[in-house]
């Protein structure tokens, strides 16, 4: 594999800038969020020593769902765009719903 930046290292940087963005905006640490949907591209590799800076705008807000348009750029060009999408969550009710689904594992 070629030394460059990761689509999964970019895919988790991404959704990490969506959470920054929003946890002031939380009633932490009763209300969390948690990524449903991603859709972005990546368009061109980034070598070792270049640092990468994504930047989000929440775009869309409907109930719980809030989506957001990203991009990522490693200094000398675009590397990626596209749109993710969380839900805000009770972390109560959430996690509850998950014990269930795992039969309280």
């Amino acid at each position: 594999m070629p030394e460059v930046f990761a689509t999964g290292f970019l895919v988790g940087l991404v959704e990490w800038t969506c959470i920054r963005a929003i946890m002031p905006h939380l009633d932490w640490p009763e209300e969390q969020s948690v990524g449903t949907h991603i859709d972005i591209s990546h368009d061109a590799a980034t070598p070792p020593g270049l640092e990468v800076r994504t930047s989000v705008q929440l775009i869309e807000m409907s109930g719980n769902k809030l989506v957001f348009e990203v991009e990522a750029h490693d200094g000398v060009e675009r590397i990626s765009k596209g749109r993710h999408e969380r839900f805000v969550v009770n972390r109560k009710k959430f996690d509850a719903k998950v014990a269930e689904k795992g039969g309280g594992r």
